[in-house]
């Protein structure tokens, strides 16, 4: 481990040289690739001198119990080495993690996909609440949301609702959501007070860039029909809304949200190429099932991840048995706790693998 952190002390010089080079300043693409590498060395080699630094403090703790005699220095040198120690053990947990081979994808936006499940209209009013609670959490972050596709069910719920969400790491933080997520509560629409069991899919892609995913537009096929429901008069009375049928997969997308059909378009091919990317993704990492089994649900969307229970105000994530009482500030954006958890859970049984080889 500690070789390959003196390698990467050296390529951050080396990355730092080269960005003081005017001749890399005027190449956009070089220059953008050299401060990505910077973001992403800096943070190890600034814990890998903090380790250093609490190394050198038990070298001289030790050292200076070897030769003072005052009984008071003496304490406080054993008090230094302690407490460089405890450190020294803490930091080579956060190197083992920040050497942890990254997600590729991590940095990337990701397209949400929400569809009502089991449970008719209750199924779709929690798909809206959902979709509220993953937007006020990206807003909360800076990130932008953009709506995609939306079906809606005529009483605030929603079929299905295709957004994307932009930013910083969005994928880093969203991609532990895909899987199925049970709602247990009296519907509004039950008049007896029993408490029903629903469920919604949720689907997290990785935006797909066309350096990504080739994507050869023979296999696609474009129809353009006069799109329904609100949105105004022009999107009622063109012929604006686009279905793009996908031949070879047998993917059909639907856009009508825009009132162009130029960007009805361009957005079913974004949602398509996206859904074809991860159909890739999950060829490679079923080629890969025993890693697969070292991370934390393996972001299927049959696989039951969640329980949102409402007569006890509890949110349970089955897949690392966290449960919080803290219904109400989740479903209003609150996420942080349940993807902290999620996040740490997922680098324990990485680096416990790591061990194992």
């Amino acid at each position: 481990m500690f070789d390959k952190l003196d390698d990467i002390v050296e390529r951050l010089q080396v990355v730092l040289q080269e960005l003081s080079d005017p001749d890399v300043i005027n190449n956009q693409a070089r220059y953008r690739q050299l401060m990505k590498e910077q973001n992403d060395l800096t943070p190890i080699v600034e814990k890998y001198t903090e380790y250093k630094k609490a190394k050198q403090t038990v070298e001289d703790s030790l050292e200076l119990l070897e030769i003072e005699t005052d009984e008071e220095m003496r304490e406080m040198a054993k008090e230094d080495l302690n407490d460089a120690k405890k450190q020294i053990e803490t930091l080579e947990n956060e190197l083992k993690i920040l050497l942890l081979p990254k997600d590729p994808n991590d940095e990337k936006n990701v397209i949400v996909e929400i569809r009502a499940g089991a449970g008719g209209d209750e199924a779709a009013l929690f798909a809206s609440e959902v979709f509220r609670m993953y937007k006020n959490y990206a807003e909360g972050r800076r990130w932008k949301v953009e709506m995609m596709s939306l079906n809606e069910n005529g009483i605030g719920g929603f079929k299905e609702a295709i957004f994307m969400i932009s930013g910083t790491g969005v994928y880093s933080r969203f991609k532990y959501e895909s899987g199925v997520h049970r709602v247990q509560r009296v519907p509004a629409t039950e008049s007896g007070g029993r408490i029903h069991t629903s469920t919604i899919t949720v689907a997290i892609m990785p935006e797909a860039e066309e350096v990504d995913f080739q994507l050869d537009m023979n296999d696609c096929k474009f129809d353009v029909f006069r799109a329904s429901g609100n949105g105004g008069q022009c999107v009622n009375t063109t012929d604006s809304a686009v279905r793009l049928t996908h031949i070879p997969s047998g993917i059909v997308i639907s856009c009508q949200d825009e009132k162009s059909q130029l960007k009805n378009k361009e957005k079913a091919l974004k949602i398509l190429r996206s859904r074809l990317y991860e159909l890739e993704l999950q060829k490679a990492h079923d080629a890969e099932a025993e890693a697969r089994r070292s991370q934390v649900g393996t972001g299927d969307r049959s696989e039951k991840i969640r329980t949102y229970n409402f007569p006890q105000g509890r949110v349970t994530d089955h897949r690392i048995k966290l449960t919080l009482h803290k219904l109400d500030s989740i479903m209003n954006g609150d996420l942080d706790e349940v993807i902290d958890s999620l996040i740490a859970a997922d680098q324990t049984a990485k680096l416990s693998k790591m061990n194992e080889n």
